[in-house]
């Protein structure tokens, strides 16, 4: 009897412990190399995994009790996982993995006598990559077809470190006025992403097809470009965002502009971060502010001049014309004057691009304006870069009222840049509400103790919010990161 429970509750160890493994790969697009090495809560893998493996290999190797251990490590998974914003995702690749993972455990104990949990796991992990190559593979002919067959589709590529999504959103708006236009939803910007896209959702009879492409290493781009092979190309500002993944802003740079490797290239505008050379097709744009540091490359070709931003829209002028939409914070003049000289080259007039900007709405959690219980809500909670923090900071110091910002900081940047988000917040709020344990001793250092106040789960959210906040208040939501960051 003894062996039989035994039996269960090893069952039972292992599917916990492929829970954990599993669910940490999701976060980190499942590679083995991220959640080892580049995870934020590198002590998780101690408390949740090696320690309760190592105890439970110890009790079941001396009596017969190892049950009680994994009684022990379900309930403290249990609160791990009440714990969590962002729990496993239930997908085909997932479900996979664990009947891989059972029956490499069946077969290595009916066939050796031996109940083993480390091997099961990464066999099956191993096992699963190999799968997801194969379909992958096939997803991608099915959708390299379909693409082929839409041939008079026009593809518009799109990258940056920042505002990736927002410049996708404002084409797709602008464009919708002369073309039907699909765009890839929310934030789906990987070649698998793009290639499910393709295959489940894209219409046939799409005119313009707005493609974000996301990078967390050199030759992702490069990927999503031959893949769709763009006609025309934005690449957006470029700055630190995932320099833990690139190690210098060369490394970014370079990795940007693979967009412009397509083999049907027609036009291209590049932001001037890129530091690149106008070409008869590659056209630059930037700001005057810029200028000095642009070393010995000639100015923008495209000058957005005169921006002005406030609580209520976004104003500035390019090429001459002036432009305005309810779009919040002088970034989005970049975002926004890249979408126009897009919309431009495909035959929009100015009045079109008039009327679209005058209904285009704030992509969700990028500076959304919300006036709720006599509160002004700025939800900012997707906008994870610095450019975008500093704008929703400047943007802040134009209310008249108290100021309080909630904010993890900056994930994947240098502490030099959390210094500066720190002490910028202390100038400009009254309250400073940092969420999460990954920042919090830096905005110790450089915020007014009686400012601060430490959110140590989101949990706690609503009760935060009834004690330091009022009537009248300008509630910023700056960054949000996820509990397992």
């Amino acid at each position: 009897m003894l062996a039989i429970t035994n039996a269960i509750f090893y069952a039972l160890f292992l599917l916990a412990m492929g829970y954990y493994f599993i669910t940490n790969l999701q976060w980190y697009s499942y590679k083995l190399k991220r959640v080892l090495f580049h995870h934020t809560k590198t002590w998780w893998h101690f408390v949740y995994f090696l320690f309760p493996f190592a105890l439970y290999l110890f009790v079941d190797g001396v009596s017969e009790y190892g049950f009680m251990v994994v009684i022990g490590y379900l309930a403290l998974l249990f609160y791990w996982y009440r714990g969590l914003d962002k729990p496993l995702v239930f997908t085909g690749r997932v479900k996979r993995f664990f009947v891989a993972m059972l029956l490499v455990a069946i077969f290595i104990a009916v066939t050796f006598k031996h109940f083993t949990v480390v091997l099961p796991l990464f066999l099956a992990y191993f096992i699963s990559v190999f799968i997801e190559k194969m379909l992958s593979q096939g997803y991608k002919v099915k959708a390299e077809n379909k693409i082929a067959s839409m041939t008079d589709m026009k593809v518009v590529g799109i990258t940056a470190s920042y505002g990736k999504t927002s410049i996708k959103n404002y084409i797709e708006h602008l464009l919708k006025a002369k073309y039907k236009t699909y765009a890839t939803p929310r934030s789906v910007n990987t070649l698998g992403g793009v290639m499910i896209d393709v295959n489940n959702d894209l219409p046939e009879d799409t005119q313009v097809y707005v493609v974000e492409m996301g990078a967390r290493g050199e030759g992702d781009i490069a990927e999503i470009t031959t893949f769709v092979n763009p006609h025309y190309v934005v690449v957006g500002k470029i700055g630190p965002a995932h320099i833990e993944y690139f190690r210098t802003m060369e490394n970014i740079r370079n990795t940007k502009m693979e967009i412009v490797q397509t083999a049907r290239l027609e036009q291209a505008w590049i932001h001037e971060s890129a530091m690149v050379k106008p070409e008869s097709n590659v056209h630059t744009f930037g700001t005057k502010e810029n200028l000095d540091i642009r070393s010995s490359l000639p100015a923008p070709q495209f000058i957005i001049e005169n921006v002005e931003a406030t609580l209520e829209s976004t104003s500035f002028t390019l090429d001459g014309v002036r432009y305005s939409a309810s779009i919040l914070g002088a970034f989005n003049a970049m975002n926004l004057a890249a979408s126009v000289l897009v919309a431009k080259e495909l035959g929009l007039t100015d009045a079109e691009i008039q009327q679209q900007l005058s209904t285009l709405e704030p992509v969700a959690h990028r500076l959304q304006r919300i006036d709720a219980g006599g509160k002004v809500i700025l939800d900012d909670s997707f906008n994870g870069n610095i450019d975008g923090m500093r704008a929703s900071f400047d943007l802040a110091t134009t209310y008249e009222g108290r100021k309080v910002v909630i904010t993890p900081g900056l994930v994947e940047v240098d502490d030099d840049l959390n210094i500066e988000v720190a002490k910028r917040a202390n100038e400009v709020f009254d309250v400073v509400v940092v969420t999460g344990d990954l920042n919090y001793a830096i905005f110790k250092d450089h915020v007014e103790a009686d400012k601060l106040v430490k959110l140590a789960t989101k949990a706690q959210m609503e009760s935060m919010l009834v004690e330091h906040t009022q009537t009248g208040d300008l509630i910023l939501f700056a960054n949000d990161a996820p509990s397992f960051v």
